[in-house]
């Protein structure tokens, strides 16, 4: 079982930075892919960004390409949302999530999921 949770989450103001931690248990961290999704008030969830088992492949929302970053620490069970140049439509809550293979799959679901946590922009 895998048990994943979030912090970093809190209230900024645009144009400022938040870094989000996942923490998680479970011997198959290493070997997965981990994810950030975030849902706005009214919206769908979306992926965020992904990061391959090993940090070498990550992919990307259109919208935070080049402002967010994710890294993960493999001998720390950890992985990071590194968000710069906030704006107040990443306001949402931001989850973390367990794909159970090596390489990001669209079409198959993250099997695992964080509680959540609120980062809220500020015009």
């Amino acid at each position: 079982q895998v048990q994943l949770v979030e912090s970093g989450g809190g209230l900024v103001q645009a144009g400022k930075s938040l870094r989000l931690s996942c923490r998680a248990s479970g011997r198959t961290f290493s070997a997965s892919v981990m994810g950030w999704f975030r849902q706005a008030p009214g919206k769908e969830r979306e992926l965020v960004a992904a990061i391959s088992w090993s940090g070498g492949t990550t992919v990307f929302v259109d919208s935070v390409k080049g402002r967010f970053t994710i890294s993960r620490d493999n001998a720390k069970n950890m992985v990071y949302l590194q968000m710069n140049r906030l704006k107040p439509e990443d306001t949402a809550v931001y989850y973390c999530a367990l794909q159970a293979r090596n390489y990001y799959n669209a079409d198959r679901p993250f099997d695992y999921w964080g509680q959540g946590t609120q980062v809220t922009v500020s015009s």
